[in-house]
């Protein structure tokens, strides 16, 4: 079953965003706070603006792969993961005319994503939400948390799947840091 997410930038929220920083593409208006709700297609944010998406199956991993994943994620939530990040994520033209397994190549035999993402865990916790499908401006928004002495160990994770051979697909990009308000 798929869940609805809407992020809205505003006035109020329960995450502070500290820091937005657009590594590629048009920005989003800059806003103080970052509220996060159970959505749906027609729900419509209070804010400067809303990004949906729904949580859905693991894609781009093998069995073997999934099973690592799930014996070490932790779950969102975590008393002292008190920052986050959100980063959405539009990927161009080309990597969506690949056929999956190629894609399924770049994203793990190429640039292991996976394998990368492993080193980080359980100290930063993710949840997926795709929107490419539903009309979103972007196709992924992915939702990090980290305790504070983790902050670095993240920034490692993301200098080093930026440095892939997935990330020269992607066309826009926002890194938005937060603190629990």
């Amino acid at each position: 079953m798929n869940n609805f997410y809407d992020f809205t930038g505003g006035t109020s929220g329960n995450w502070l965003i500290t820091s937005m920083h657009t590594i590629a593409g048009p920005s989003l208006a800059s806003v103080p706070f970052l509220k996060i709700s159970q959505g749906n297609l027609t729900s419509a944010g209070e804010g400067s603006w809303t990004l949906k998406g729904f949580t859905s199956n693991v894609r781009y991993v093998e069995k073997s792969e999934k099973e690592k994943l799930n014996a070490i994620q932790p779950g969102l939530g975590r008393p002292e993961a008190e920052y986050a990040a959100l980063i959405p994520i539009k990927k161009n033209n080309s990597w969506w005319e690949l056929a999956q397994d190629e894609r399924r190549k770049i994203f793990e035999h190429d640039s292991r994503h996976t394998e990368i993402g492993l080193k980080y865990l359980p100290q930063i916790a993710r949840r997926l939400h795709h929107c490419r499908d539903i009309g979103q401006p972007f196709d992924f928004l992915t939702w990090f948390e980290f305790a504070e002495p983790d902050m670095e160990y993240f920034d490692e994770l993301l200098y080093k799947l930026r440095e892939t051979t997935e990330w020269q697909f992607v066309e826009r990009e926002i890194e938005i840091r937060l603190v629990k308000a």
